[in-house]
This record gives C-alpha cells, structure tokens and sequence, in this order.
C-alpha cells in the first residue's frame, strides 16, 4: 500500500511541474524532464524514378506487330521491334518512335543485344508453307525466342498462338504442331508471366503493298454472329470452325495488357476471353 501511495504522489508531482512550466514534451528518461521535444527536418532522399517497361515485339513490322507496336505506344511504353528485315515500311509517324532491330530468331547472337532492358516480349511471329516449315517458323522459331528472353531475365512474354479449327489442325499439321510445341515451351519457361493469346481470323485493315485490303467489312459481321453462336463451337469436328473473328486492335490492346499488367493471369486465353478482356477498362 505504502508503494502504491508513493508511486500516486510522484505522478502528482510530475504533472504539477508540467503544467506550471507549460511545455510540451514526452520523455521516459527522469533526468530529461526539462528539455523539450525536438523534431528536426526530414532529411530528403534521391530517389531513382520507377523503371519504365519496355515492350520487344517479335515481328513488330507484320499485320499483327504493326498494330502491337502503335496501341503499346499510345500507352506510353517504350517499344523495340525485331524482325529480319529491320525497319518497317510503314511511313505513318508513329512508327519514327519504335526502335527497330534486324536479326535472324535462329542466330541468338544476331538479335541478343535487343533484349536489353527489355521488361516484356510479345512474339507475332509464325507463318506458312510446308509442314517442316510451318513447324521451323511457329515452333523452333519462338521456342528459340523464349529460351533467350528466360535466359536475359525478361518478365513476361506473350505469344500470339492459334485458336483449333478441328480439320484445319490436320491440313496444317506442321502450323499447329509447332504453336502446340512453342506453347509447351512458354508455360514450362514462364509458369507466371507467360500469356498464350489463341485468336481466330484476326480482321483488321492490312497492307498488302501499296494496297490495303479491308478485312474488316466481312470480319466485323461475322464477329457479331458467331459471338452468338458460342454452343456451336461445342460441336464436335466442325465446332471450331464457329470460332468467332476478332479484331487486330482488340488483339493489340490485350496483348499490351498481358505483357504490362503484373497481375494479368498466366496461361491460356481463348477468343471468348480475348473479346471479354478486349472490353474490359484497364487501369
């Protein structure tokens, strides 16, 4: 009890000083009662400013990567092309602002140097002819690409794949069975930043030359009919070939997403979840 006393008559007594003085200040330490509390200027840091993405788009001068290219720079992301003929002919001016790269996707040392600085890459390349060829260009072409881009530490890398058109996949075997085999590669090298884009026909205006051929006047039609149709790709063997048109800026914009948002889900996107994503408002 005597402590307790004590203890009650030592706070009086410090509260009394306090307010006879009429200071402001906090301390644990008794023989610092007297001083008072200092705050003293933040020292200011010099902080580096955030790092910018810079978006490698593999075949950056086709129908595909030329719209990839303008969409990623409406966004304010740095963007490089690599293809094997460098530079695009497009003379439109956005195309003065990509940084264009020549190389060969089969000789790593001839485009090695492209992958600098590079955050993300997104690959459009892919192609016709016969079945070792079609294989050489949609598989061994981009799993070359893949390996090289893991090896520099590139974070995420987006393919633009093929949607299955059922019979198709056996007249085009080598086209199918290299996406299938470039696809494998991809989901095993990048299990978290690695995003599979399968569209159908991809419409759009596209340069043939000179010419430019406006795909999207029987495009655009068939998108909003077979959008309808979605239980009619179900049916088995002809089903895919109800597969709905999509877009070349729907594909860009989604493509762009995939490679810049880190929380952009891994894994496979079909036409159904290009067109849903394509809509949707990013941050």
């Amino acid at each position: 009890m005597s402590r307790l006393i004590q203890a009650r008559s030592s706070l009086s007594r410090y509260w009394s000083v306090a307010s006879s003085r009429n200071v402001r200040f906090l301390s644990t330490e008794s023989n610092k009662t007297d001083e008072p509390f200092k705050v003293e200027e933040a020292e200011t840091v010099n902080m580096p400013p955030p790092p910018t993405e810079k978006l490698l788009v593999l075949g950056g001068n086709g129908f595909v990567g030329s719209h990839i290219c303008k969409e990623a720079l409406d966004r304010g992301v740095t963007v490089a092309s690599l293809s094997r003929t460098g530079r695009s002919s497009i003379q439109d001016s956005w195309a003065n602002s990509v940084i264009w790269h020549q190389g060969n996707l089969f000789s790593t040392d001839s485009w090695k140097d492209a992958l600098k600085g590079v955050t993300s890459v997104i690959s459009c390349v892919g192609g016709f002819g016969s079945n070792s060829h079609m294989y050489k260009i949609n598989g061994t072409a981009n799993i070359n690409a893949i390996r090289a881009a893991s090896e520099e530490g590139v974070k995420r890398f987006v393919y633009i794949s093929a949607a299955d058109f059922g019979i198709a996949n056996y007249v085009l075997q080598g086209y199918y069975e290299g996406k299938r085999a470039a696809e494998t590669e991809l989901l095993t090298r990048y299990p978290y930043g690695g995003i599979i884009l399968r569209p159908g026909f991809i419409y759009g205006t596209r340069r043939v030359g000179s010419m430019k051929l406006p795909l999207g006047v029987i495009g655009s039609p068939l998108e909003m009919i077979l959008q309808r149709a979605k239980p009619l790709s179900q049916i088995p063997l002809v089903g895919p070939l109800f597969t709905p048109p999509v877009n070349v800026t729907a594909v860009a914009k989604v493509a762009i997403r995939a490679a810049t948002d880190p929380v952009f889900p891994p894994g496979v996107i079909d036409v159904h979840g290009i067109l849903r994503y394509s809509q949707q408002r990013s941050v």
